[in-house]
């Protein structure tokens, strides 16, 4: 069980994420009155972006997780992917809410960095 210690409490930290961004939208609509679409407003537009993105870019990755765990990668790597990760999400999200586009630059270019090191990290253990 201790082998996939790491891969779970990245799950976990993710869906609380997702869950935190999804809840934002609900209180968003309900603030606003809007309970379909955006209805035009920029505000709400980006937190469903937020979460939306959220959910493009957790289950790829999650899987990618998945697949080092299984194939015996170090924890330490998972771990470091999985934290990494969290963070690129993190600040992506931030800078949606916020409209920092720094924030956001940030968080999606180490969202697809990481992605394409998990890929590569994928391959090499499948060789090893």
């Amino acid at each position: 069980m201790t082998d996939f210690l790491g891969f779970a409490i990245f799950v976990a930290i993710n869906a609380l994420l997702l869950f935190i961004l999804a809840f934002k939208v609900s209180l968003l609509r309900i603030k606003l009155q809007i309970s379909l679409g955006d209805g035009g407003n920029s505000t709400l537009n980006n937190a469903m972006r937020a979460h939306g993105n959220g959910l493009e870019q957790f289950p790829i990755f999650a899987l990618l997780l998945l697949a080092l765990t299984l194939l015996g990668a170090s924890q330490v790597v998972v771990a470091i992917f999985g934290l990494s990760f969290t963070a690129a999400r993190l600040f992506h999200a931030y800078g949606l809410l916020e409209v920092s586009f720094p924030a956001r630059r940030i968080g999606a270019t180490a969202t697809y960095i990481l992605q394409l090191a998990a890929i590569i990290a994928v391959g090499i253990q499948c060789v090893l």
